[in-house]
């Protein structure tokens, strides 16, 4: 599975993977997306945003996850 639109460099965001050409990090679309945020809200919301950019995001930490780099944690209520 190619990831041709997440990149990451030392440079810009810590390194953190992001959407290519933006500083739209991995962590904060999902975080979008975790708080109730429909594609929809969010190609709105940033419209230099394509939908294979939400997509390929969310695939990108599923492959994460399943090579098993999950620590749990306790969130408080």
């Amino acid at each position: 599975m190619t990831f041709d639109r997440i990149v990451s460099s030392p440079a810009v965001l810590s390194g953190a993977p992001q959407i290519k050409d933006t500083r739209i990090s991995v962590s904060m679309l999902l975080a979008w997306i975790a708080s109730g945020a429909s594609r929809h809200e969010i190609l709105e919301a940033h419209p230099h945003l394509e939908a294979e950019d939400i997509e390929q995001a969310t695939r990108y930490v599923a492959r994460f996850l399943e090579n098993g780099a999950v620590q749990t944690a306790e969130i408080p209520e």
